[in-house]
């Protein structure tokens, strides 16, 4: 009898509200002592007492997976179902921070969508620190709003499976609920009417009054504070994210697309950019064999110049040294009468041996090629060319 559901209570969800917990830990709690002692003969007034003498939450903890008073007193609403102005005041208790969680854990699991969202949301404003018990036992620190994101976004919470609801914007489309407002919004606004009052006095004190007050309320700053207002009403929940995932994956497909163009942009430039330098080096190193060539032929060309003008020199020192052998072969007259006969003598020795010295030098060579090889290489003191 103790653990059967008040027979004045209504379905939940179509079942009984005491199945919304899960069999194992719905007979943990049963056989659990605090539950034997502490939640018997709880009524909806008395239930209060309990709450306020919270000093934790959590599901259960250990090795046997035993359930926290929370959880209890959570199955203990299950069981009695007291009437929603009982929970709303639970959730709008300020002194107690440990009752207004117990009221807002409850009517998650039992309220509509409208009233998940219309009486849990104001309570993001609440950021006092709650003490939370994890499954080894140990505590850990968490706060009002972060709790209440969890049990607006998550599936679980507590060991308990969360009742799922619509998204925010599925009811906002649909007219059943209002747009969220901040609580910071008005501040927002009263920043923002002080901004533009500023703007205002600092262009009356440029000269450009007229051109910062019309520039203050122009469409484009209408709408960047609506967008601003907006972020700030949207900014911290999940239902944003799921609004926004066909925007961003829109945004993604652009991002995408101007990547690929970009892609292609360098891909054509540095196609470019090799074929001017392919094209360069083809140009240089054609101009490279030009210059090449003209050296080639200038060396040629200077070689052939310094050999005839050898050619020249040496013909003229050989005539040079004939014309000083004859000089020095000739008598005066006094000695060619003198002496004629030896004189006679002496011309027809130098003319044999000029003779012989031609013939073995190989001057006089029918091949004029073979004969100027031979001439230089006499000059030399060479040995010439044999035929």
């Amino acid at each position: 009898m103790a653990n059967r559901t008040d027979p004045a209570a209504k379905s939940i969800r179509g079942t009984n509200p005491q199945n919304l917990v899960e069999k194992i830990l719905r007979s943990k709690i049963y056989q659990h002592t605090y539950w034997k002692e502490q939640c018997f003969g709880l009524t909806a007034e008395t239930l209060v007492d309990k709450a306020m003498e919270l000093d934790h939450l959590g599901g259960t903890y250990g090795g046997n997976r035993k359930p926290t008073p929370f959880m209890c007193l959570v199955m203990k609403m299950l069981q009695i179902q007291p009437e929603k102005d009982i929970v709303v005041e639970f959730i709008k208790n300020e002194d107690y921070k440990y009752v207004r969680i117990l009221g807002a854990f409850y009517l998650r699991l039992t309220g509509t969508d409208t009233d998940v969202y219309q009486y849990l949301e104001p309570l993001y404003n609440d950021y006092r620190k709650l003490r939370q018990k994890l499954a080894d036992g140990r505590f850990t620190l968490t706060h009002v709003d972060e709790l209440i994101d969890e049990l607006l976004t998550k599936d679980y919470s507590c060991d308990i499976a969360l009742p799922r609801i619509k998204k925010r914007w599925t009811l906002e489309s649909n007219g059943t609920l209002e747009p969220r407002r901040s609580a910071l919004e008005d501040d927002f606004e009263e920043e923002e009417e002080k901004e533009e009052e500023d703007q205002i006095m600092a262009g009356l004190e440029n000269g450009s009054h007229e051109k910062d007050y019309y520039r203050g309320r122009s469409p484009g700053r209408e709408r960047d504070r609506d967008r601003k207002r907006d972020s700030h009403r949207h900014r911290d929940r999940d239902y944003d994210r799921d609004r926004d995932y066909d925007r961003d994956r829109g945004r993604g497909r652009d991002r995408d697309r101007d990547r690929d163009r970009d892609w292609d942009r360098d891909r054509d430039r540095d196609r470019d950019r090799d074929r001017y330098r392919i094209r360069d080096e083809k140009d240089y190193g054609r101009d490279r064999e030009r210059e090449r060539e003209r050296r080639r032929r200038r060396r040629s060309h200077s070689r052939s110049r310094s050999r005839s003008r050898d050619r020249k020199e040496r013909g003229g020192d050989r005539e040079g040294g004939e014309h000083r052998k004859r000089h020095r072969g000739s008598v005066s007259p006094r000695r060619r009468t003198d002496g004629a006969e030896d004189g006679t003598a002496r011309e027809e020795s130098r003319k044999k041996k000029e003779k012989k010295e031609k013939k073995d030098d190989g001057t006089d060579h029918p091949d004029p090629e073979i004969a100027e090889q031979n001439r230089i290489r006499a000059s030399l003191g060479l040995k010439p060319l044999r035929p």
